[in-house]
């Protein structure tokens, strides 16, 4: 299974607060509609911290990389890509290969 984890730091005039209820609560509507996604989780800090270089991994499964490409292609990929983009002062896309052990 393809995966991409999204690390994820929120811009520095939102609130840890005001990012964490955008991730949770507002953002997965927006990937849910992704065409062919298999599956999505969103990982938000416990607590807000200035030492985490992130303040959120998201995660998302396709059948491929190629599947990935295109669901962002479409609007619904560009929308959710564009949401992020706007929420985040920086994401890094770390693209796998998923291996499940237990």
């Amino acid at each position: 299974m393809f995966k991409v984890m999204s690390l994820m730091k929120r811009r520095p005039d939102l609130s840890f607060a005001d990012f964490r209820n955008w991730a949770e609560a507002k953002h997965p509507l927006l990937a849910q509609k992704l065409p062919r996604l298999r599956g999505y989780r969103m990982n938000v800090a416990k607590e807000e911290s200035p030492d985490n270089p992130y303040d959120a991994v998201s995660e998302m499964w396709f059948d491929s990389a190629e599947a990935r490409l295109a669901a962002m292609a479409t609007d619904a990929g560009k929308a959710a890509g564009g949401d992020a983009a706007s929420h985040c002062a920086s994401r890094f896309h770390f693209l796998v290969e998923e291996k499940v052990f237990v």
